[in-house]
């Protein structure tokens, strides 16, 4: 169960569905709420696609390609550096957000659900790297299906955060949403530098990342 928690907290720091609320409502502001929450429930139900696959093929893609997992760890270590300073500056450069040539493109769409919904706001490259580095060393059918859960259970959380973002934005409101996202930040730093350092660790024959 620890461990269970653990990784939840990890995703879910890291996709920020708090943050993506007020994001979501920008996006779907012409939309009447039930189409809002049908697009909601359409991108959560492809962000949890994509990062299944992630998880279950993405060590066997890294090992085809000659990456081995420290060198992973490292430059997914960096990449989570990269989007934890865009989460405490709340700054918006591609890696959780979209640009502004994203959006323009998002609002001629009919369909907000597979961009920039599912990606890169949910299932972003920070998501997608999370899940292949937890997916790491796994062994067995019942350690496949706690992963399974855990992506599961983090976009069920993101389902309830786009369904309740209009009451999440009156509630917080951009200032309330930044300090959430801010605080956030933090944590996806201090993960980012683990994972650093556990790809040292292994790149150096030292002690096997936990």
């Amino acid at each position: 169960m620890e461990r269970l928690l653990h990784e939840f907290v990890v995703l879910f720091v890291v996709v920020d569905p708090v943050g993506i609320a007020p994001i979501f409502m920008g996006l779907a502001a012409g939309l009447p709420e039930a189409e809002r929450r049908r697009t909601a429930l359409r991108a959560v139900l492809l962000s949890a696609a994509l990062m299944l696959a992630f998880a279950f093929a993405g060590e066997p893609l890294l090992t085809a390609l000659g990456i081995g997992l420290p060198a992973f760890r490292i430059a997914g270590g960096l990449l989570l550096f990269l989007l934890a300073l865009d989460m405490v500056f709340v700054r918006h450069t591609g890696l959780r957000t979209t640009t502004p040539s994203e959006r323009e493109e998002a609002r001629r769409r009919e369909d907000l659900s597979v961009f920039p919904l599912a990606f890169p706001l949910i299932a972003g490259p920070g998501a997608l790297t999370t899940v292949i580095l937890l997916a790491a060393g796994r062994e067995g059918a019942a350690a496949w299906a706690q992963l399974a859960g855990v992506i599961l259970a983090v976009v069920a959380a993101t389902a309830a955060a786009l369904w309740l973002a209009a009451h999440i934005t009156r509630l917080l409101g951009q200032t309330g949403a930044n300090m959430v996202t801010r605080v956030l930040g933090l944590v996806v730093a201090a993960l980012a530098v683990q994972y650093v350092l556990d790809g040292l660790r292994g790149a150096l024959g030292g002690l096997s990342p936990p």
